[in-house]
């Protein structure tokens, strides 16, 4: 962000406007919103996340364990967590609720 004199830039009718409400401070105009991309779209930094997560989702509705997805995607356990949207979906011995369910159903 750079300082432009306004008497420079702007129409000799809309400084006297933005005169009437200031006089002799910097103002920052900020950009349009249509003209700022959102994070990551530029970069792909987005798309690249959006893939992995999805990447981890499915393997975790396959059956791998949060410390297996961890070790594996370089994360804590905490946020595979938050990736998958399920607390208490595996518990941190890798065992579903289905299987706890099933050992509960069998004993």
């Amino acid at each position: 962000m750079k300082y432009i004199n306004a008497k420079e830039l702007l129409p000799e009718w809309l400084l006297h406007i933005v005169q009437d409400y200031t006089q002799g401070e910097v103002v920052y105009i900020p950009r349009k919103e249509t003209s700022r991309s959102g994070w990551g779209q530029v970069n792909g930094t987005r798309q690249k996340y959006t893939e992995r997560n999805t990447e981890i989702i499915h393997l975790f509705q396959k059956g791998a364990s949060m410390e297996q997805l961890s070790e594996q995607f370089h994360l804590s356990e905490h946020s595979i967590k938050k990736i998958v949207g399920q607390r208490d979906a595996r518990h941190m011995d890798g065992s579903s609720r289905s299987e706890k369910t099933r050992k509960v159903k069998n004993a």
